[in-house]
């Protein structure tokens, strides 16, 4: 049933941080970028000084910001635990969330990990709002073993799960096996192959059934009924090393032609990205889902315009110029994915 609500989605979070050597000039321009684009911030950060550093420079939002900890932070290690509490115990009412890296190890210790996250996720009565503790997928565990997990974290009451839509996509369109006559199989293939032609609409079909395999992860993690974050990227299997983290417009260049294109389509592009927030929004109900662009696969440079004047005591401007370009490119993606979501806002759909 159809159910008209005023209901307001969260904004859509961008990826702040320096990404370049420099001053914090740098962080001087993405707290303007972001400020004039009206997007709140996922902030990576190593310990809690640093972030008390960098949220000096992230503009207020309604939308509270999200820490992304380093990826050694393993929830299965004291260490990992303390530096988990740490964050979560100084910044309650700071910050949103903590995002936390899952390891292989945990395919084998799940009740390991669901105390773990007992103990770094339940709420201190008189100690401020703490924030939610997410454990994302970037392992390459088995998908349904992970929704697993989030199933067995129901009654934790902090602790969710980030659903990293790169992460999932990238390790299913790898898992199906390439038939050829030449033997080639994702392992040894690249863009630039010239055995890629033989092989490219299975390499293609193979890309376009990660979506499905996303939006049904997605269905069953919603199901829990709790806060569920996600980290929104784009990308290719083909792409060696970091396979994702690209925006939404990216297209992969081939030397052959493609549906009329001489580039293969990413594992979303815009129409799948609107597919991955329809059902954020449909299956996370009545919870608002917590979404962030974590996209930094971006090489190009852009003047400055008006913002050169943070930038009178450089005499090179290149990573100045690089820095805004990224920005630039994180800020269209942001507007891509508030105007899908503001739809959805105006009429939600309750099932």
């Amino acid at each position: 049933m159809d159910v008209a609500t005023d209901s307001t989605l969260p904004g859509v979070r961008g990826l702040f941080q320096q990404r370049l050597s420099g001053d914090d000039a740098l962080l001087r321009l993405a707290e303007r970028r972001f400020r004039e684009a009206g997007m709140p911030a996922e902030v990576y950060a190593e310990n809690p000084d640093q972030l008390d550093y960098l949220l000096g420079y992230v503009p207020e939002h309604n939308t509270l910001p999200v820490v992304h900890l380093n990826r050694s932070a393993d929830l299965l290690r004291q260490s990992g635990r303390d530096l988990v509490e740490s964050f979560a115990s100084r910044f309650a009412g700071r910050v949103a969330g903590l995002v936390v890296h899952d390891k292989p190890a945990m395919a084998d210790r799940m009740p390991d990990v669901v105390d773990a996250l007992r103990a770094v996720a339940t709420p201190t009565p008189g100690r401020g709002a703490r924030p939610m503790i997410y454990l994302e997928y970037a392992a390459g565990l088995p998908v349904d073993l992970f929704a697993t997990l989030g199933e067995r974290l129901a009654d934790v009451e902090l602790a969710s799960l980030c659903i990293d839509i790169g992460h999932v996509g990238i390790r299913h369109a790898r898992s199906v096996t390439l038939h050829s006559s030449s033997g080639v199989d994702w392992s040894n293939l690249s863009l630039t192959d010239p055995r890629l032609a033989e092989v490219a609409e299975q390499v293609q079909a193979a890309t376009e059934s990660a979506r499905a395999v996303v939006l049904q992860l997605i269905r069953r993690i919603g199901a829990i009924g709790k806060p569920v974050h996600f980290h929104l990227h784009d990308g290719h299997p083909l792409v060696p090393r970091l396979a994702d983290h690209f925006s939404f417009f990216t297209r992969f260049p081939v030397s052959f032609a493609v549906n009329g294109a001489y580039a293969l389509p990413p594992l979303f592009g815009p129409d799948g990205l609107a597919a991955v927030l329809d059902e954020a929004v449909r299956s996370c109900t009545p919870l608002d889902p917590s979404f962030s662009l974590e996209i930094h696969q971006v090489d190009g440079r852009l003047p400055l315009g008006a913002a050169s004047e943070l930038f009178s005591h450089w005499r090179d401007l290149t990573n100045a110029e690089r820095m805004n370009y990224w920005l630039c490119v994180l800020a269209d993606n942001h507007l891509l994915a508030s105007n899908f979501l503001a739809r959805y806002s105006q009429r939600r759909v309750l099932i």
